[in-house]
């Protein structure tokens, strides 16, 4: 009885703690902006994943249940203490590269876009960050998210393109308004060639930040075998970092499909919390590891982000 009764009361601590979690990014807005390095963390004693799982034929696989999940950190096994698969609504930021080299693939981008929007959960929320050699948010002020096609259609047509490349800028402009969404889960959408030629920001500065507010980040990279800016191993790192997924397509015009895979992606995504094994809050990078057993047999692929700073860095 009094097993039960101990494990009742965790559940019901559990059960408020995980929102409080999930919405950490609003309860950091207080910490020093300034602090980076390759790596930026949180005082947190519980971890939120939010794996993608497929066949080996890339099909998504639903229907699991959390005795079918397996989580290492450091490579040790955790106890997930809560489990969900559920299609959530997602804010969604779309990063788009404004620069001169960009110019002919608007169109594809804006396809792309109109794509993903009717492909996504009707309560998704959305915003835009244009960029070349600044990052600019392209919805009116007083409208930071919106679901309305015709809206960021405006916003994506609301920066000429032209000049050099702010990218890491750019996403930071990204990471910064999500601070600002409803919804607790979070992703960002970056169109570019990988390159960058303008930023104050750095890459170890956005793997920091992203990992800090639990940010999902799916990079398209767009660009022609002789463009001299194309960097898509940044654009890799980024998302394996992050959760998300890099896509290079061989044409422009396959990022519609693209963003329809991404929409469907984020829907179809299991959330896993656990406490981590080892209490100390020590700084130290800690690596994960997901797997699934598919209980009709076959392997299962298991996609999330590489892993975190355990405690608070100075």
């Amino acid at each position: 009885m009094t097993n039960r009764r101990n494990n009742a009361s965790f559940a019901r601590r559990a059960s408020f703690a995980l929102p409080l979690v999930l919405l950490a990014p609003a309860m950091l807005r207080g910490q020093d902006e300034g602090s980076v390095g390759a790596h930026i963390s949180v005082d947190v004693n519980l971890v939120v994943l939010h794996p993608t799982v497929r066949d080996p034929k890339g099909g998504f696989v639903s229907g699991l249940t959390e005795n079918d999940f397996h989580v290492f950190e450091d490579g040790k096994p955790q106890t997930i203490h809560l489990f969900r698969h559920e299609d959530v609504p997602v804010s969604v930021g779309l990063i788009v590269d404004s620069s001169t080299s960009m110019g002919p693939k608007r169109n594809d981008v804006i396809a792309g876009v109109l794509g993903f929007i009717h492909s996504s959960n009707q309560e998704d929320e959305l915003f835009v960050v244009n960029f070349n050699e600044k990052p600019k948010l392209g919805l009116p002020p007083d409208e930071p998210f919106t679901s309305s096609a015709t809206d960021l259609e405006l916003a994506l047509d609301s920066m000429p393109a032209g000049g050099r490349t702010a990218l890491y800028d750019a996403i930071e402009e990204g990471l910064s308004h999500l601070k600002l969404a409803h919804r607790e889960k979070k992703a960002l959408i970056v169109f570019s060639d990988g390159g960058d030629n303008a930023s104050h920001h750095n890459l170890l500065q956005v793997l920091g930040n992203a990992e800090r507010l639990d940010v999902l980040i799916y990079t398209i990279g767009l660009f022609d075998e002789e463009d001299p800016d194309r960097n898509p191993g940044v654009l890799r790192k980024i998302s394996r970092a992050t959760g998300g997924e890099v896509y290079l397509p061989a044409e422009t015009r396959q990022t519609v499909s693209i963003c329809e895979q991404i929409a469907a992606d984020l829907r179809h995504q299991y959330t896993i919390v656990y406490v981590p094994s080892n209490p100390k809050m020590d700084s130290t990078y800690r690596t994960i590891k997901v797997t699934a057993t598919n209980p009709r047999g076959g392997k299962l692929l298991v996609r999330t982000r590489e892993g975190y700073i355990a405690g608070a860095q100075k």
